[in-house]
């Protein structure tokens, strides 16, 4: 870790660069889940190079909210989050100002959580021009206006389709490609992944059974010039064809619980998935992209006993000849990407503990990491190990897991900003560099 000491006079010039809001004009939006292109990279220009390291980073803004696992987005102008109120049983879907952090819109609905960790909806929500798709803990999912939040149109998982929920709930974000929007319901006959009409909620076609659903978003991909719907589920890696829901290839792949949570990753024709306690595969797709199979896999089935990368959230970067990710105790981790062996791990950006969890996103050269204990950290990952640049509190932990305080909210990079929240607040935080 680098330790930073500036003039008081530097600080609070920052500082001020800091407060000052960026036009949407001139910035990025985060629209969905893992940013514009699903992928966790942040391209946004004129970014801060380190962080002030004394108390909280400084708000452009605070907005009360309740709880929630919800990480934000952020689109023309607006940032969308949701929410829990336990004693009322509601869940509620914001749409906020960006650049003032008032709320402007608030939908409502009631729910009763028969889930495990019952503590607020999931999934992130994806707005597309004029809508805001959600879909809350127990299977709610709505089609919003976004200009006033009322219901354009709206599906209950349970009632229409027989899902049985995961244990702990709805979490995948759905996929927009063209004029569908394709997500997870986990029904009976064949709706493991359904494809809707966006704008009226019609089912265009339905594919894929599995006992149970997981919580792996849907992601569109492309091998051997073939573009592909993969659904990472608890029994196997499947490739559709996004137009009709067809299968192309797949690759069996059992995990234990249903923890299929990480985003799949590409780089080339091969393909990296790692679970908690089933561990890491790679799987090599032919050069026609019609066929796959498993290039490398870890031993272990045991969360304690790792033998390479057993994440429990985190998705992980894979850059084509390494692999960076948490693993099922904390300990950051870089694979040898050709063949999944280990070749340094630290708990410097994390902590020591089952379930320890960061979100990692890439920009330029560098990684933002943002660790459950609130911290968001400015970090070069290689694989000459952990270069640490610069780390300051972003938000305060507030919900307790096991024997710590967590966060475990996926923040959005958006308006050359970072926006994040806890079981109490949403908050926004200017990333721009000075002039």
């Amino acid at each position: 870790m680098t330790s930073f000491v500036r003039p008081l006079t530097m600080v609070l010039a920052f500082a001020l660069v800091w407060l000052t809001t960026v036009s949407p004009a001139t910035a990025d939006d985060w629209p969905q889940w893992g940013g514009p292109k699903r992928d966790l990279v942040w391209r946004e220009t004129g970014i801060v190079k380190t962080l002030p390291t004394k108390g909280l980073l400084p708000r452009v803004w605070s907005t009360p909210v309740g709880e929630g696992y919800s990480g934000p987005a952020v689109a023309d102008g607006r940032v969308y989050i949701t929410d829990y109120i336990r004693n009322k049983r509601i869940e509620r879907v914001h749409s906020l100002d960006a650049e003032t952090g008032k709320i402007l819109w608030t939908h409502t609905y009631p729910v009763r959580y028969s889930i495990s960790y019952p503590a607020g909806p999931r999934m992130t929500p994806v707005i597309e021009r004029d809508r805001v798709y959600t879909i809350g803990s127990m299977g709610d999912m709505f089609c919003l206006k976004v200009s006033d939040g009322s219901v354009i149109w709206k599906k209950n998982f349970v009632a229409d389709y027989g899902t049985k929920l995961p244990i702990w709930g709805m979490v995948a974000s759905p996929l927009i490609d063209g004029q569908q929007l394709i997500t997870l319901v986990g029904g009976t006959d064949g709706s493991l992944v359904v494809s809707f009409d966006k704008l009226t909620g019609k089912e265009l076609w339905r594919s894929l059974e599995d006992e149970m659903i997981g919580y792996c978003p849907p992601v569109i991909m492309t091998f051997g010039k073939i573009r592909q719907l993969v659904i990472w589920h608890p029994t196997a890696i499947s490739s559709l064809d996004p137009t009709n829901g067809k299968l192309i290839w797949q690759v069996p792949f059992a995990v234990r619980v249903g923890l299929t949570i990480s985003t799949p990753r590409q780089f080339g024709n091969r393909l990296f998935v790692t679970a908690f306690y089933n561990g890491p595969m790679m799987i090599e797709v032919s050069p026609d992209g019609r066929n796959a199979k498993v290039a490398w896999k870890g031993k272990s089935d045991s969360e304690i006993k790792t033998d390479g990368l057993h994440s429990i959230m985190t998705t992980p970067i894979f850059n084509g000849s390494h692999i960076y990710g948490i693993c099922s105790y904390g300990h950051l981790r870089c694979l040898d990407a050709s063949n999944g062996k280990r070749i340094w791990e630290t708990i410097k950006p994390t902590g020591k503990d089952r379930w320890w969890n960061a979100f990692l996103v890439t920009h330029e050269d560098r990684q933002f990491i943002h660790n459950e204990q609130g911290d968001l950290i400015i970090a070069k990952l290689s694989p000459k190990g952990y270069q640490e640049i610069s780390r300051a509190k972003l938000v305060e932990p507030t919900r307790k897991v096991r024997r710590r305080m967590t966060i475990w909210s996926h923040p959005a990079f958006a308006l050359k900003s970072v926006f994040a929240r806890n079981d109490k607040e949403l908050v926004r935080v200017n990333l721009a560099a000075g002039k």
